[in-house]
């Protein structure tokens, strides 16, 4: 077992869902299967326009032959695994390559770097981690009084382990995972609701919109921006039960269920359609659309 990078391009031409699969050609097999069973890093290349740069976590949990392509493979990432990272973390920073081990014996940029699958030596790994999970400015969710939720303080420390290996942990926790996932997907949205387009802030500063989970995480769905939405209150509740849904094409879906039709309709955004991400890559994806409507959603 290894850390590694994946290279992986929101225009990419091979068949990738980064929290499910990544495909590769047969040159590379070796270097993914020595990460099997251990975390990898997302890495998209500076050349993209609006680069990522190092943008996303996950594990790998084994590796097989693609049965749709001949000569290639898929690196299967283990359900619940993939996050993204609160902050990108570019190559370089004021530091310098944040990514040692591409560098060569006069400090410069070798041909490692053009590698698509990479080993990660853990102090790499280690580094853009800390920076990809350092969330100095979370956008915490509402708390009345002085209540306080483990986990989402106002004064939140950042994310600091001397070992790689302390982080395993970390990455399996809920509400660290629910921290970085609103983070996130309310940046993603402008802190604005998808559905009313209401941007209400509290006294405290708070975004009063939660990050909602289009497939939800006991139904594996993935902490991916692409399987979430910036909801308020209501529009979260009706969309948990089923009473409002999304077309692919972002049309907002009113079930006939509904015992106010006309309220729900006065509700939501004028034109019918959930407001999306700037980012095409940032969008709800097809296939958790799919998911909810097929599962949720009450025609």
């Amino acid at each position: 077992m290894g850390f590694g990078v994946f290279i992986h391009r929101s225009d990419s031409i091979y068949d990738d869902s980064p929290a499910e699969r990544y495909q590769f050609p047969h040159p590379y097999l070796g270097r993914v299967e020595a990460c099997v069973g251990d975390w990898i890093v997302y890495y998209e290349p500076r050349k993209v326009a609006e680069t990522r740069g190092y943008f996303a976590i996950a594990r790998v949990q084994r590796v097989v032959p693609d049965p749709t392509a001949p000569g290639m493979y898929l690196a299967l990432i283990e359900p619940g695994s993939y996050l993204d990272f609160a902050s990108p973390v570019p190559f370089t920073d004021a530091d310098g390559v944040v990514e040692r081990g591409v560098l060569n014996a006069d400090g410069r940029i070798s041909g490692r770097a053009q590698a698509a699958v990479r080993p990660l030596a853990p102090d790499d790994f280690n580094r853009i981690v800390t920076l990809g999970l350092n969330d100095s400015e979370p956008l915490l969710p509402r708390v009345d009084g002085g209540a306080s939720l483990s986990g989402f303080e106002e004064e939140q420390a950042p994310f600091a382990f001397e070992q790689p290996r302390e982080r395993v942990e970390a990455f399996s926790s809920r509400i660290v995972r629910d921290r970085i996932f609103r983070r996130v997907v309310l940046r993603a949205y402008d802190e604005r609701c998808a559905i009313s387009g209401l941007k209400l802030i509290n006294g405290g500063g708070r975004a009063e919109v939660a990050a909602a989970h289009i497939r939800p995480v006991e139904a594996n769905g993935p902490d991916i921006v692409s399987n979430g939405l910036a909801l308020s209150g209501t529009a979260h509740w009706m969309f948990d039960r089923g009473l409002i849904s999304l077309s692919d094409d972002l049309d907002i879906l009113i079930s006939r269920q509904s015992n106010d039709l006309d309220g729900v309709r006065a509700f939501i955004n004028k034109d019918g359609r959930a407001i999306a991400p700037r980012r095409l890559i940032e969008r709800p994806h097809p296939h958790f659309l799919r998911w909810h409507r097929e599962h949720c959603f009450k025609p």
